[in-house]
């Protein structure tokens, strides 16, 4: 395997850190999403990117490397955490770190955890998180009522203290040879929602052209070397080649595996071989883990923004996820305030 300079990304742009420092590294990329079943709220897609040193077995879409190497680092749940936590980060599937009414807490300590891996500032503000993770978005939230004015300081439930050194994360990272070089997204709020099931005919068709478009911008940024890309299924989807095709014109896309469980391809030259694997449960992986904590904590205080908006104004409103059923009885609720206001229902409302 040939060599390539160690990198970081600094305000999107990929930088060697040190020019005469080399190893032979491989590429992982993982993607998840928040927000896909909601009728309110946005949905939330985001993608870590890794650079790991040259003893990882890619021919393995079963490998949970990046757990083993960071083992007593990186860990699965809280309460391995709380054996350790000076030196212990949970980063895991955010069903397991995230139980609504029990705050954010878990989310944001494996969060600022990444932001210190990565070696660049975090974000001090929801403002700055929306720049940072999803600078896409930062438009359609001037057009939300309730985005008007909400810039909560960051983190919200943890406080410095409880997060770990930055300097023993680095380190513990560096000694295994990973390192993570990026982590974006992208957050389509209803109008544009509504725009992209128009397009495609399907919000599974929506979810994955957005993630694709995620993984394709990801690719261009990487130089040469292997990259494996893992995503979680989106919906009951077996067949990704022909949308694959359309994101990477130029590459011929290989079909080695379709089924219920997983469906995985490979693309491109000797130099710069892609494979990449969409599967059941994909939040074993350690890159599916963190996109879907990035994706499920930006679409939490997108939330905290829509409900603190509605119950100011509409007395006894009581919050909602977003969910179709209980979406129907908030918006029933806020119908006449709504009207009022003169809020068009294209801001608030997703059609499917």
């Amino acid at each position: 395997m040939e060599t390539w300079p160690l990198l970081c990304y600094v305000d999107g742009d990929v930088h060697e850190t040190d020019p005469n420092k080399t190893a032979a590294v491989q590429y992982l990329i993982g993607t998840d999403e928040a927000g896909y079943g909601p009728n309110l709220g946005p949905l939330v897609v985001s993608a870590t990117v890794w650079q790991v040193s040259d003893d990882l077995d890619s021919d393995d879409p079963d490998s949970e490397d990046l757990y083993q190497r960071l083992a007593g680092t990186i860990v699965r749940t809280p309460k391995q955490v709380a054996e350790d936590p000076a030196t212990r980060v949970a980063m895991a599937d955010s069903k397991v770190l995230y139980q609504p009414g029990k705050g954010l807490r878990n989310l944001e300590r494996g969060l600022w955890a990444a932001w210190a891996a990565m070696r660049v500032d975090p974000p001090c503000s929801w403002s700055e998180l929306c720049r940072a993770m999803t600078p896409g978005a930062v438009d359609d939230l001037k057009a939300i009522p309730w985005h008007d004015g909400f810039d909560p300081a960051v983190p919200i439930d943890v406080e410095p203290h409880e997060l770990p050194a930055v300097a023993m994360l680095r380190e513990r990272f560096d000694a295994a040879g990973v390192r993570l070089i990026n982590l974006s997204g992208r957050a389509v709020f209803p109008g544009r929602f509504n725009g992209l099931l128009a397009r495609y005919g399907s919000k599974g068709l929506a979810l994955s052209n957005l993630t694709f478009e995620l993984v394709a911008d990801a690719v261009r940024q990487l130089p040469d070397g292997p990259i494996s890309i893992v995503c979680d299924k989106h919906g009951g989807r077996n067949r990704y080649a022909g949308l694959l095709q359309g994101h990477f014109p130029d590459a011929l896309i290989e079909i080695y595996e379709e089924g219920r469980r997983r469906s995985r391809y490979r693309f491109g030259p000797p130099e710069r071989r892609v494979e990449i694997t969409f599967q059941v449960k994909a939040e074993s992986h350690l890159p599916v883990a963190l996109a879907s904590m990035a994706s499920k904590y930006f679409r939490e205080l997108a939330m905290r923004a829509l409900n603190g908006y509605w119950c100011e104004r509409v007395p006894g409103l009581r919050p909602t996820a977003g969910y179709p059923q209980d979406a129907k009885r908030f918006r029933e609720a806020i119908a006449d305030m709504q009207d009022e206001l003169g809020v068009d229902d294209a801001v608030l409302w997703r059609d499917k």
